[in-house]
């Protein structure tokens, strides 16, 4: 049987893999969301919402090439997330004692 811990690393570690594997083949078509909003004549693609993102179009900024930026943000973001899922988790689960 596999311990709780064991499974949550390798959990961890095939988003971390398929964070930065598969993120440099994402499509640069725009998502249904996008497409939807355009059609409507609702997209504000000349007004950016947030001008502040930190990786804007999922790329990191100050990689060269345009595969290690979009790999380079998956890894980024996915330690984040995965960051404050851990920060919460420690704020919000009692230990028993």
């Amino acid at each position: 049987m596999i311990s709780n811990r064991a499974f949550a690393i390798s959990g961890i570690a095939v988003a971390l893999i398929l964070a930065v594997a598969v993120s440099p083949f994402a499509s640069t078509e725009k998502d249904g969301l996008e497409k939807v909003a355009e059609q409507q004549g609702i997209a504000a693609a000349d007004k950016p919402v947030w001008t502040a993102s930190p990786m804007s179009d999922y790329v990191m900024p100050g990689v060269a090439h345009d595969g290690w930026a979009g790999a380079t943000a998956g890894l980024v973001g996915t330690v984040v997330v995965l960051g404050l899922g851990v920060l919460l988790r420690r704020l919000l689960v009692r230990r028993s004692s």
